[in-house]
């Protein structure tokens, strides 16, 4: 998270069982309320696979005091989701339910199972065979740089007026710490860039952090042709494929041509959810254990 401190007011919390650490909370400030550290995707807790339900229970117990101690009144957590985790780990639901913590948000993401795949539809299908019969090719390179400027880019500031989260150089940045983790895919026909695909590849899910064709290139079937090469051949074995969030609006508001579109690659809902969490509350994880 080093290269965007500057954005943010860390308050990130360590938890200790004597002396050991057995849970982490990534995390920052806004006055009096702490978040789930809002310059990461996902976070919430987490925790070493040694953690036992009751060392979950008085950790978090623990963690909120201290943030009431240190004078915040709320904290609002995301509940990373479940196929992020190496192990069953959902102890956090509970723990929202005895300290009646409030669902203030629900994000949609799109993932592929694939223990459980989906036919493509028709639509990728006849997509996919274009870009192959006129030559669409898909290289793995090492930069960023003609992805981000010559495709990424200007189509987020033409749709949305809006840049990428990260910039080149941070992504460049970020790639030099985890060289084998962040990893681009780009398709080119007439060897001229057409599209590309960011991904971040954890131990169980590859997540697709940034999706993109150029507007005039959309019916060659350059992304058809990466996403094949990505969920056929080189993640085929990971458990999940991740196209990311379809919803606007703090979860409130889907948007339909996007969810569909992920949907005809053969993906299906899971949630990401968020809560608010009084630290006043902390006394409800109090003689939870008979």
């Amino acid at each position: 998270m080093d290269y965007h401190q500057d954005r943010f007011d860390d308050f990130s919390l360590m938890l200790y069982k004597n002396e050991k650490l057995i849970a982490l909370l990534p995390a920052n400030r806004s006055e009096n309320v702490i978040h789930s550290h809002q310059g990461l995707s996902y976070g919430g807790l987490l925790l070493s696979k040694e953690s036992r339900f009751i060392d979950v229970i008085d950790g978090f117990k623990q963690l909120l005091k201290f943030s009431k101690d240190n004078g915040i009144s709320e904290l609002k957590i995301k509940i990373l989701p479940r196929i992020y985790n190496s192990i069953s780990s959902e102890e956090m639901y509970y723990i929202m339910f005895k300290l009646e913590a409030q669902l203030f948000r629900r994000d949609v993401s799109m993932v592929i199972d694939n223990l459980n795949p989906i036919t493509l539809s028709s639509n990728r299908k006849r997509n996919l065979k274009k870009a192959k019969s006129i030559g669409v090719l898909v290289k793995e390179v090492q930069t960023f740089d003609a992805f981000f400027n010559e495709v990424l880019t200007p189509n987020l500031k033409e749709r949305h007026n809006t840049l990428p989260t990260h910039s080149v150089d941070e992504m460049s940045l970020l790639k030099t710490k985890f060289p084998n983790s962040i990893r681009q895919f780009n398709a080119y026909h007439d060897d001229k860039i057409i599209a590309g695909v960011t991904v971040f590849e954890m131990q169980n899910v590859v997540h697709a952090q940034y999706i993109s064709t150029l507007n005039p290139k959309n019916g060659l079937g350059g992304l058809d042709a990466i996403f094949d090469v990505l969920i056929r051949s080189i993640y085929k074995n990971k458990r999940y494929f991740s196209f990311g969030i379809s919803n606007e609006n703090q979860g409130k508001y889907i948007n339909q041509g996007l969810l569909h579109w992920k949907e005809s690659f053969g993906a299906n809902a899971i949630s990401h959810d968020f809560y608010s969490i009084k630290t006043d509350n902390y006394g409800l994880l109090d003689n939870v254990m008979l």
